[in-house]
């Protein structure tokens, strides 16, 4: 019967069987174990931290870029926001002044209708004035001649002169 340790170097040499019957020499394995887990831990030591690194930067840079363009927008919001303020605030005062000027424009047609109604009725007053002084003179013009003709007339009929005195005196009375 077989031992245990008969059976463990049975199943040692069936297992160094298997690994030659794939081809596998297991001390080379073992030494390239030995070089990839040294490998491993170099490359962990030396270039991983760096990569790691350059990767965290990239990534922060990523991030900041995103946070300036979001805070770029954010800034362009505000300042369109303040523009269509201004934009409000300048179309109102325009509005304001177009009003202003409309007033005063009217303001300054009413004065000038006024100043123009004022100045064509002194202009009426003044012509109404002068034909009363016109008319006026018209009449004492036409009351001396009148006189005259009616001194003439009352010579030829009388046929002779009284005196200027007595003259006047008459036409008056005769004229009343």
């Amino acid at each position: 019967m077989p031992t245990a340790l008969t059976y463990v170097a049975n199943t040692s040499a069936e297992n160094s069987g298997l690994f030659e019957s794939l081809g596998i020499d297991w001390k080379l394995l073992v030494l390239q174990s030995i070089a990839f887990l040294l490998l491993l831990w170099l490359l962990s030591k030396f270039v991983y931290p760096v990569l790691n690194k350059m990767i965290d930067t990239r990534e922060a840079e990523l991030e900041a870029g995103q946070k300036a363009a979001k805070e770029a927008q954010d800034e362009a919001a505000r300042a369109e926001e303040k523009i269509k303020s201004l934009m409000r605030d300048a179309q109102k005062e325009a509005s304001d002044i177009v009003m202003t000027a409309k007033t005063e424009a009217t303001n300054m047609i009413a004065a000038s209708e006024e100043k123009a109604k004022s100045s064509a009725e002194r202009i009426v007053a003044e012509a109404q004035e002068s034909i009363a002084k016109d008319v006026l003179a018209a009449k004492k013009a036409l009351h001396n001649e009148t006189i005259d003709l009616v001194a003439l007339a009352t010579e030829k009929v009388v046929g002779k002169t009284i005196n200027a005195k007595v003259d006047k005196t008459l036409i008056k009375e005769a004229l009343n």
